[in-house]
């Protein structure tokens, strides 16, 4: 079945990798950008594709300028997608305000609109690994420790940006049953080539993975047709990335646990 993605964040290395594999899926690719100046290097991105038949848009709009969950209903209904994926952020640029405004405002004023939508089935937010208030039962203490330094002394702001996110979806997701929620939850971002995986429940709250290997995590678990609502950590590491995808999905792992959302 093809399927229609609005990809929320279109310019950014990881939705630069993840188009052309959803277009190679004869998927429909509707990409988000800021910048008018980018527009010819996402379109270019079709042509890696290798012709699989997916149509790709690209729309120039500010995600900064999304104040509510009307005007992000406004852009879905526009677009009219299925799937909704979010690989969007304000990247550090423009201080704490615009921090807000776009991981955390933004993105959950399309979460609710999605989730508010029956055409919309999918929702996948790309966050980060150490996006969480409670230390998981899998991880050791130094390990929390470790996520506790970043979350509150390296990047206060995007932190709690982004964990009101993630738990928005958590909470939407669980009130709509025809609605997944995923938050793929990936370590330090790198531009290693794509290789094996850590993914699931991480031993670590840190470690590097490639922005390749995000995206093939993502297109596969947009495809697989049994996904439901998750959070899903992510390293590199030592399983191939189909077969952890495949395991994630059969065996119902969901990192989320142990978090006190909406208590």
């Amino acid at each position: 079945m093809a399927h229609h993605v609005l990809l929320l964040g279109g310019h950014g290395k990881i939705a630069q990798h993840l188009t052309p594999l959803l277009l190679r899926r004869s998927w429909q690719v509707t990409s988000i950008i800021r910048n008018p100046d980018q527009v010819s290097a996402v379109e270019k991105l079709s042509a890696d594709s290798g012709g699989g038949g997916g149509k790709l848009t690209v729309l120039v709009r500010s995600l900064e300028d999304i104040k509510s969950e009307a005007q992000a209903q406004l852009l879905i209904d526009e677009v009219k997608p299925d799937y909704v994926v979010w690989s969007a952020g304000a990247g550090g640029k423009g201080g704490l305000e615009r921090t807000y405004a776009i991981d955390r405002d933004a993105a959950t004023h399309f979460i609710h609109a999605a989730a508010a939508d029956p055409s919309v089935t999918r929702f996948l937010m790309v966050s980060y690994l150490g996006s969480r208030h409670s230390k998981p039962a899998w991880w050791s203490e130094e390990t929390w420790q470790a996520a506790v330094k970043v979350n509150k002394q390296v990047l206060p702001t995007y932190f709690q940006a982004k964990v009101a996110a993630d738990y928005t979806l958590y909470e939407v997701a669980k009130k709509r049953e025809s609605f997944a929620g995923i938050c793929l939850r990936p370590g330090t971002l790198s531009d290693e080539p794509a290789g094996p995986v850590e993914l699931g429940k991480t031993k670590l709250s840190t470690g590097k993975v490639s922005r390749e290997s995000v995206a093939r995590v993502a297109d596969l678990l947009l495809a697989n047709k049994d996904v439901k609502s998750a959070w899903v950590d992510m390293l590199d590491g030592d399983e191939k990335i189909a077969d952890a995808v495949e395991r994630v999905v059969k065996e119902g792992v969901d990192a989320s646990e142990g978090e006190k959302i909406g208590v």
